[in-house]
């Protein structure tokens, strides 16, 4: 138990650790992108004036407002500041709407999408992964070169081939976006509900099978390696059923799958946004490209910032189940104390 409770420890000071580089490089590398998006809020708000004075004053105000008229340093002790209370700000694309009301109204968006796409992959590509290592012949001839198609192609890639053969060409699926332009989003209208869930299957399709690519490899990699063990032999010699000898090697090439699943979550999100832009999935995503497109800082920073965060802890709690169901990082702490 006390190499289980310092393993915790030091995963929970790493990840702080994390937490706090995170959150300075989401306010840094936004405040890097050339240009200021004050200047469009100014020529907005300024319209047809003409008066030097008058637009300088305008532009000082919006400048205040936002705390640009401040060093850097002083406006990233602000943002911590403000980030405690709950607040990240106001968009410049979208002024005077709160960046928090604009990731509340898309998060649920993206959580619909990505946590089912990748628990379905990751599922179904540890299954179809040990299947091919345990049947081999045919079965894995013809399925590991479709895995490794999969595994070497680009989410944005998919997406985009996908969206042409089955959306343009074949007509299986809508061309995009979350939901029928001519429908009234209402999650109580039956009409709205199937208008999502048609809207939903090709993107769901996308991610799940850019998901099962790496993971099936994984799995049939580890297996082949399980099955070839001293032990496994040994266990066949010893007239042990091969029923029960698969469900040992089979939970042992699963530890390693699920340390892998922490490690390529923020490889999955990513590329699962990118692939919610392909489809103008009314996401994280679409919202991430709009707000770099009109250089949205706060905005900008407000969707990494939940990225990260969900990302660090689905890691947290995956390198905690780790921990709880492998009986060799308790031995190894102990070992180290």
């Amino acid at each position: 138990m006390n190499g289980l409770l310092k393993y915790f420890a030091k995963k929970t000071v790493w990840y702080l650790l994390t937490l706090f580089i995170a959150i300075f490089l989401n306010f840094l590398l936004p405040r890097l992108i050339p240009g200021n998006p004050v200047d469009v809020l100014v020529s907005e708000a300024t319209g047809t004036l003409t008066d030097a004075n008058a637009i300088k004053q305008i532009y000082d105000n919006y400048m205040a407002m936002f705390g640009l008229d401040k060093p850097l340093w002083q406006q990233f002790f602000i943002y911590v500041g403000n980030l405690f209370r709950g607040n990240l700000g106001l968009s410049f694309s979208q002024y005077p709407r709160p960046v928090s009301e604009i990731i509340g109204s898309v998060v649920h968006w993206t959580l619909m999408l990505q946590i089912p796409a990748i628990f379905v992959g990751w599922f179904l590509g540890n299954l179809l992964g040990a299947l091919t290592a345990y049947r081999k012949g045919i079965f894995d001839r013809v399925l590991f070169p479709f895995f490794l198609l999969l595994s070497a192609m680009p989410a944005f890639g998919f997406a985009i081939s996908n969206m042409y053969f089955f959306a343009v060409r074949s007509h299986l699926f809508p061309l995009g976006l979350g939901y029928a332009f001519d429908v009234i989003p209402n999650w109580r209208n039956p009409v709205f509900l199937l208008s999502v869930l048609n809207h939903y299957r090709l993107p769901f399709l996308t991610m799940v099978l850019i998901t099962i690519g790496g993971q099936s490899l994984g799995m049939r990699e580890m297996s082949i390696y399980e099955l070839n063990a001293d032990y496994v032999k040994y266990s066949r010699l010893m007239g042990i059923k091969d029923n029960k000898i698969v469900t040992y090697v089979f939970r042992n090439a699963m530890l390693p799958q699920i340390t892998g699943l922490a490690l390529s979550l923020g490889t999955m999100i990513g590329g699962n946004l990118i692939a919610e832009i392909v489809f103008s999935y009314p996401g994280l995503g679409t919202t991430m490209f709009t707000a770099i497109r009109n250089q949205d800082y706060p905005l900008l920073s407000g969707c990494t910032l939940i990225v990260t965060i969900t990302v660090l802890a689905a890691n947290f709690v995956v390198d905690v189940i780790c921990g709880l169901i492998d009986p060799r990082i308790r031995i190894t702490q102990q070992e180290e104390s």
